[in-house]
């Protein structure tokens, strides 16, 4: 007999046929029972889920350092010998900056000597540059000539005027969107400040690790704690460092919060009871501020609403009719 027919032979033989089912029956059994020994699958899932946030938080991290060194290098450049002979020759200091320059200078995110030499610079500069731009179209290039000589004057001292607010409107609309950024952000943070509080962390570890949190949502916020951190660190008064963080960011719930961590420190009352308070009545404040939105949009919508779709509505409904009848040739 060959070896072709001995193996032919033993595949078909019934007791070798049996043993291959059995063995293949067992197979399947122990591959099916695997995972309920193996271990729970939630644990797996979740370090996983553990190991993406991780790498999510390494990245917002990087970004932030990135963020936190370009501005850095932007306060520490020197200052432009220029500017600064400029504006100290002039005393421009005296004559158009004070405390609340210096303080929306802040509130803006712009710190330090070198952001508000720059601003008292072209405060000066821009209004000779419109003046000049506006007389060169006006009497050079031939515009408002139908105008007479007064109006065309009034004109450049127009440009001129809007030369000179434009910094400062730079600043207010930078101020403002900041501004915004931190309040969309605040309610989190102050619940994330109140979860470390009361897991026993100190202010500054709390400051510390809800700025690597809330950095996805605001970086301006993150900013502002970082630095509220740094403060607490190596100012001799803490409520000094509490004041400057409501005096960076404008806001009132910012000083309740602030306002509140004095008095705990100064009387020893408990922070997280004072935190709870305050973030209760910070969702309830942002659910208030959803509510009138959303309560202001029928009004908003009725004008959209007669100018585009009436007309639309009326024509699919009308426009069948006034087919048939065209094609009638008439109503009758």
């Amino acid at each position: 007999m060959s070896m072709t027919d001995q193996i032919v032979n033993t595949l078909f033989d019934p007791t070798f046929m049996v043993a291959l089912l059995v063995g293949l029956a067992v197979f399947a059994t122990v591959f099916t029972l695997i995972p309920a020994f193996g271990g729970d699958p939630l644990k797996s899932r979740m370090r996983s889920v553990a190991l993406e946030r991780d790498e999510l938080r390494a990245k917002q991290r990087a970004r932030l350092a990135a963020e936190s060194d370009r501005k850095r290098r932007g306060l520490r450049q020197e200052q432009s010998v220029g500017m600064r002979s400029i504006v100290d020759r002039l005393d421009l200091k005296r004559a158009l900056a004070d405390e609340t320059t210096t303080q929306k200078l802040r509130m803006a995110g712009f710190r330090g000597e070198n952001p508000l030499t720059k601003f008292l610079f072209f405060r000066l500069v821009l209004p000779v540059v419109g003046f000049v731009l506006a007389g060169v179209y006006i009497f050079v290039l031939g515009g408002f000539a139908e105008q007479p000589i007064m109006i065309k004057l009034f004109i450049c001292i127009l440009a001129a005027y809007g030369g000179f607010y434009a910094p400062v409107m730079y600043v207010s609309n930078r101020a403002q969107k900041r501004k915004q950024s931190i309040q969309r952000g605040w309610p989190d943070a102050l619940d994330l400040l109140l979860i470390c509080v009361e897991s026993g962390m100190s202010v500054e570890a709390a400051f510390r690790r809800v700025a690597d949190e809330i950095g996805i949502q605001s970086v301006e916020l993150a900013e502002e704690f970082v630095l509220t951190n740094a403060e607490l660190s190596f100012l001799q008064e803490r409520r000094q460092a509490y004041e400057n963080l409501a005096n960076r960011t404008g806001l009132e719930t910012v000083r309740s919060v602030t306002q509140a961590l004095i008095q705990a420190e100064r009387y020893g009352t408990p922070v997280a009871h004072a935190l709870r308070v305050l973030a209760a009545e910070s969702r309830d404040m942002r659910m208030n501020e959803a509510e009138k939105k959303a309560a202001a949009l029928p009004p908003k919508l009725t004008v959209p609403m007669i100018l585009f779709f009436l007309p639309v509505l009326f024509a699919v409904i009308l426009g069948p009719a006034g087919i048939q009848v065209a094609e009638r040739g008439g109503i009758f």
